[in-house]
This record gives C-alpha cells, structure tokens and sequence, in this order.
C-alpha cells in the first residue's frame, strides 16, 4: 500500500542554532506504506531534521506540507496532533511501571473519577495483537523486567497506539542482538504494511537495506539523494554518506 503523495514533504528547511548552520535547503519525504530510512554520518544533522519534524526545534524558513497541505508545527503537542509520533533511542519508558502504565503514561483514560484500568488494559493488548507482538507474556509485566527488543516493541507499540499517520524510529536495533534485531525489522515492516508512514534512522546497512522502500542520505546539512532502495547499492549509500555523492548521485537527487 503507497500512495503518489508523501504524507509529510519538506521542502527548502533551513535551521541555525547561533553561528553554527546545521541544515542547508533540505527537502525530504516520505510516504505511507513505505518505510524511508534516514541516514548519514554523525553531525550530517540527521537529529536535528527529526526535532524539526516533531517540533522541537522550530525551522528557520522553509516549508513543511502534510498530506499536501501547508503546516506549522511549532511544538510536540502540534506535532502528536497532525499523528507523528517519534520513538528516540533512549525509549523514555519507566522501569517501575508496567507496559499499560508506559503505554498509557501522561494519556490516562478515565472512567468517571477513576482510571479506566481495563480499557486500558484491553487496548493495550490489541494495540501488541495488532502488530503480531508475541513476546511479551503480559501487558502487566514491568518494562524493568523486559528485554531490549521487548522495550523497543512496546515504545513502538505506545506510539502506534494514538492513531498515528507517521511514526520516526531513532536506531530501534542499535543496542540489541541479532534475533532481538530481526524481531523488531519485522515490526517495522509490519507497521508500514498497515499503511503507516515509517521513518527508520540507523547507521547499521544491513538493516536499512532489509526493511526500507527508499533512502534519504543527509551530508553535511544537506540532502545528497533520496532513492528507492531497490535502485541503489549499500556501496553507493556508503559513499553518499562519506562524501555526499556516489557517480551520478548526490546533490539531491530524488528517484
């Protein structure tokens, strides 16, 4: 399931902080159905453009569309309301609390004057249903008590969970082993063939290769390309990393 028009586009973005230019022009998009890996060297602004997006940071000029039309999205709040959600790598779940708690955290439903604990409770297990999520053995486990690649599905779950369109996901595998790996490309998959539109940054080609339906390669602050994976090879992403170009590729080149 892909669509002509990118859910999100972002067109000329430009954002400063002080002396420093970090982004330079950058256009970027992505699309539903598809999973778009975002990736670059260290300092290539790969970080900053994601803040943009989920309204940390505000831009400078430039413009961001969403489903076709123009938005400002000057906070998270404007941002979770458009239905972006981002996953960052350090999870922000909580050890004492239990995977309904973490789901649910700063979103409590009620019922009346009391928590609606079974609402939530159902919602959360169709929520990990839903996403095929068979490793966790009860929505009422701690998160301390769960592996890496269980805390990274229910950070993942938490975020699909309040209906939204575009889901960014900062290097979900990068502290997990192999079959906690795979476990976690496949719920990636999963989520864009529900129709979502998936944002993947990671440093590791292998996985990038695995899952995405296009590349965006930042240099320097700038978009060197974004192309369909299936057009590329990891040696020519690796060079539009190291050196923003690979033979006819770079400058921005869209495919």
């Amino acid at each position: 399931m892909t669509d002509d028009q990118p859910l999100i586009e972002i067109r000329g973005l430009e954002k400063s902080f002080g002396p420093v230019h970090v982004l330079h022009e950058v256009a970027f998009a992505a699309y539903r159905g598809e999973v778009t890996a975002l990736v670059g060297d260290n300092g290539a602004g790969k970080s900053t453009l994601v803040k943009c997006i989920g309204g940390t940071h505000p831009i400078d000029a430039g413009q961001i569309l969403f489903d076709g039309a123009p938005v400002q999205i000057g906070s998270p709040r404007d941002a979770a309301a458009l239905g972006i959600e981002i996953v960052y790598q350090d999870l922000a779940l909580c050890d004492n609390l239990d995977i309904v708690q973490n789901m649910f955290l700063g979103r409590e439903r009620k019922r009346g004057l009391v928590l609606d604990e079974y609402g939530m409770e159902e919602l959360a297990g169709r929520t990990l249903a839903g996403l095929s999520v068979r490793t966790v053995q009860s929505v009422r486990q701690k998160v301390s008590s769960l592996s890496g690649g269980q805390r990274q599905t229910v950070a993942i779950a938490k975020a699909v969970l309040w209906n939204s369109e575009l889901v960014i996901l900062d290097e979900p595998t990068a502290a997990l082993g192999v079959a906690q790996t795979q476990q976690v490309l496949e719920l990636v998959r999963r989520l864009a063939d529900r129709g979502l539109a998936v944002v993947l940054i990671s440093h590791n080609m292998n996985d990038v290769f695995a899952v995405s339906d296009r590349i965006a390669a930042l240099y320097l602050g700038r978009m060197a390309a974004q192309v369909r994976t299936s057009e590329v090879t990891h040696s020519q992403i690796v060079e539009l990393i190291t050196a923003g170009r690979s033979g006819s590729l770079g400058n921005g080149v869209t495919a």
